[in-house]
């Protein structure tokens, strides 16, 4: 589009020179001089980098003046042109460049001839000639101009045309200054032709400055160049911006076409191949520069340097197999003795320009300062993820999920709710005591395991610590929230297999739903913290949160320093309720429970100010007090002629404490009580919690003499063969199964299995909860030996039990020595 009309106007002008000029070709020694002069001023060349083009700025206005002047037309355009072609064939340029430049030349030369015919003749070297000259030289510059101008916006658009002539006045400025000093060059010659060699002079040492100019200024230019991209670096790091400002500014430090970062993938991070190319906006996922070179140098760990002046191994420069790679450097990015990936650039900007040695020393100083700032990015990345992350699951944390919950719950939706679900996996400190925190570890990592695949894609999934995990999403309702928890509780408990081991994991799961039960992301989390303890206690193990749960927390805690006060003044009363064999109605015992009536509260239920004693570390004071007053009454009984054994209920703590058994003994020699008239009574799952913890405890004790009775027996996930390991007396059914043995055929055949069993083992059964004859005939039926319940007493103070005694007992069994039998069942 451009050179095709350029020659057909060269050779169109060139005739119509050749027609009307006269004469139009001069003598051959000058035009050579002066051909050998333009090829001369044309070698030191000053470039200008526009996007992809480098444009040259030259000398040859200088020789071009001379031969305006000298020569007739058609020798200045043969001189210039020859020139052109000369530095051109020099220059290895493409062949498209090649013609153009060479169609230009001829085309700028003859416009440039055809103004200086179509102007008066010039006469001496005075200021008319300046005129003529000047208009003949600028036209040469003009038309070259346009001519570059246009095959820059036909190539790259006409916005680059447009940057082009924008940056065309310093040019202009410099063919100005060439013609002035071409003009001083004539008017020195038609004094003496010796001024020639003063000229000469001036040539070779402006060539030396300029030389000298050009790479301070290059220097100066690198230095600023560097200064801008460490703080760029700086500036972009916290946002995320590093890997994209830092290839975009070290392309145009190194004056390339592309610039490429490679990093290979590191625990969490992917690879990275991203490439910047000059003229294209964004990030590219390609590089032009072959796999095999970034192979080797990370293989060395050292620079590779390949093109025409940088040299390089002729096995490695036959690697630049594809187009237009012409050079390239490959360093790699060091973070210590490791090789942490590459950096590269490929073809530096210009058909005519080349990467040089001393660029090697500027870009692996780029490449180090690029590697610390990387690897800090990583640093910086990795502990943001894990500040927000779990280490062993690898979920989001607490702080995670809170702060991706906040933002839920600013959005709200008419149709829909922000679900909330804590997960609290059960049985975890068991596994830890027993088969250590690495097996407890793989429950928690397994557990994450599953609750990710089964939870939806659009839940976010986290640890909120401990054995507690998190599950939040957007749900259409409420009963929706609790549908999904139990979907999830069941798809995660599923038997898990550790070597030879197989470990059934329940957990008890809370749910709090936005905007229902809270508006915030911390009371949600308060909120579901109070279900999942709840939930504990349901069955099913999925616990909605309800306002009562919260009161009764609030109540809880304002019960602790109440607590503390009411032990040191005796505000706490030990109740006592009798224990009945079954088939002849004989007084066997007491249960000694504790019972608090609070000022302000009134009656405080038992589990509340039990739980309130556990957590603030005053249940052994609790537990002591009751033991106290038990073995006070049972000496007192005894010395009545009523020998009565007193139960009383320890925590599963004190069997964890190895002073525990002494304090035991202490208090049975205080009172003189013999040890077996003193069971204790603990729960299942503090007696059977899959660990051996309890048992050297339990040993010591019945070895004293003292009775040993699982309480509660039946609620928890245990079977009767685990007591055949443990030292214990006797097993007491739990109420929940004897108040539906006449209702419910299952509790009765629960009951049954259990009397039976424990007979072959050899233990002593108490059913608790019996409130009815039917259900005391059932007991006697499958043979129970003992039971306890309204049906014979609620738990009474000692006053009243004195006074239920003489209602109760037949005097005559008393006198006798033997077990006070009852004269009624009320």
């Amino acid at each position: 589009m451009i050179t095709g009309p350029l020659a057909l106007c060269a050779a169109v002008f060139c005739t119509a020179l050749g027609l009307t000029a006269r004469p139009a070709i001069g003598a051959w020694p000058v035009t050579l001089l002066l051909t050998a002069a333009m090829v001369a001023a044309t070698l030191p060349v000053i470039n200008i980098v526009v996007r992809r083009q480098a444009l040259g700025v030259t000398l040859t206005e200088i020789p071009l003046v001379l031969a305006l002047h000298l020569l007739p037309p058609l020798s200045v355009v043969l001189a210039y042109t020859l020139a052109t072609l000369i530095v051109q064939i020099r220059r290895k340029l493409v062949p498209a460049k090649f013609w153009f430049n060479v169609a230009l030349a001829a085309a700028a030369t003859s416009v440039a001839n055809l103004v200086l015919v179509a102007l008066p003749e010039t006469q001496g070297v005075g200021p008319g000639t300046w005129g003529i000259l000047l208009a003949a030289v600028g036209t040469h510059t003009l038309v070259t101009l346009a001519a570059v101008v246009a095959v820059i916006s036909v190539v790259q658009g006409w916005q680059a045309g447009l940057e082009l002539a924008r940056s065309a006045p310093p040019t202009l400025i410099t063919a100005a200054i060439n013609l002035s000093i071409g003009l001083l060059i004539i008017i020195a010659f038609v004094t003496t032709p010796w001024a020639l060699l003063l000229f000469g002079g001036l040539a070779a040492a402006f060539l030396m400055v300029y030389r000298s100019y050009a790479q301070f200024l290059r220097q100066h230019r690198t230095l600023a160049d560097m200064y801008q991209l460490t703080k760029a670096i700086t500036e972009s790091g916290p946002d995320g911006t590093l890997v994209d400002t830092l290839i975009s500014r070290i392309r145009s430090l190194m004056q390339a076409e592309h610039a490429t970062l490679w990093m290979p993938a590191q625990g969490r991070h992917p690879e990275v191949l991203l490439s910047s190319q000059e003229g294209k906006p964004g990030l590219l996922d390609s590089a032009p520069t072959p796999a095999q070179l970034r192979d080797v140098a990370v293989a060395r760990k050292g620079t590779i340097a390949l093109g025409r002046r940088l040299g390089g191994e002729p096995e490695l420069r036959g690697m630049l197999t594809r187009d237009r790679v012409k050079d390239v450097i490959v360093i790699p990015l060091r973070s210590g003795k490791a090789v942490i990936g590459t950096i590269e650039v490929v073809n530096r900007l210009g058909d005519t320009n080349h990467f040089a040695p001393a660029d090697i020393p500027v870009f692996e100083t780029v490449a180090a300062h690029a590697a610390v700032a990387l690897e800090n990015s990583r640093l910086v990345d990795r502990l943001r993820h894990d500040a927000y992350h779990d280490l062993l699951t690898k979920l989001p944390n607490r702080r995670r999920i809170t702060s991706a919950l906040a933002e839920s719950v600013k959005i709200g939706a008419p149709d829909e709710v922000v679900a909330l679900l804590l997960f609290d996996v059960g049985g975890l400190r068991q596994v830890n005591e027993s088969l250590g925190h690495a097996a407890g570890d793989k429950v928690l990592a397994e557990v994450a395991a599953r609750l990710r695949a089964s939870a939806p894609s659009s839940a976010l999934v986290g640890r909120a610590g401990g054995d507690e995990f998190l599950v939040t999403m957007r749900l259409e309702s409420v009963e929706a929230a609790v549908e999904l928890a139990a979907r999830l509780r069941e798809q995660i408990r599923d038997e898990m297999i550790f070597d030879t081991l197989t470990l059934d994991v329940d957990t008890a799961v809370g749910v709090a739903v936005h905007p229902d039960h809270g508006s915030d992301a911390a009371t949600l989390l308060q909120r579901v913290d109070l279900a999942a303890n709840a939930a504990k206690a349901v069955p099913g193990s999925v616990q909605l949160f309800n306002p009562a749960l919260e009161s009764r927390s609030l109540r809880r805690l304002g019960l602790a320093g109440d607590l503390r006060r009411a032990l040191d003044d005796g505000k706490l009363e030990v109740y006592f309720q009798p224990k009945v064999t079954l088939r002849d109605r004989r007084l066997v015992g007491v249960e000694c429970l504790a019972r608090w009536d609070h000022p302000t509260h009134g009656t405080v239920a038992p589990e509340d100010f039990v739980a309130v004693a556990e957590h603030t570390g005053q249940l052994s004071r609790l537990t002591e007090l009751v033991l106290h007053e038990g073995l006070r009454r049972s000496r007192d009984w005894a010395q009545a002629d009523q020998p009565l054994s007193v139960a009383v209920n320890i925590s599963p703590r004190s069997l964890t404490d190895q002073h525990f058994p002494d304090r035991v003994r202490e208090l049975l020699d205080e009172y003189g009580v013999p040890p077996q008239r003193l069971t204790l009574e603990i729960t299942e799952a503090g007696v059977l919690d899959g660990t051996e913890r309890p048992i050297p405890t339990l040993r010591r004790l019945r070895e004293m003499g003292v009775r040993l009775s699982v309480d509660d027996f039946g609620t928890g996930d245990s079977s009767l063969a685990h007591l055949r390991r443990l030292p214990i007396h006797e097993v007491k059914v739990d109420r929940s199964f004897v108040q539906g043995m006449a209702t419910d055929p299952g509790d009765l055949a629960i009951v049954n299995a259990v009397v039976t069993l424990s007979q072959q083992f050899g233990l002593a059964v108490v059913a608790e909860g019996v409130e009815s004859e039917l259900t005391l005939e059932l007991l006697q039926d499958i043979g129970c030996e003992i039971g306890q319940g309204f049906l014979f007493s609620r738990p009474l103070p000692y006053e009243r039990l004195e006074a239920w005694f003489g209602a109760q007992v037949d005097p005559e069994t008393i006198s006798t020595g033997e077990l006070p039998r009852l004269r009624v069942v009320p």
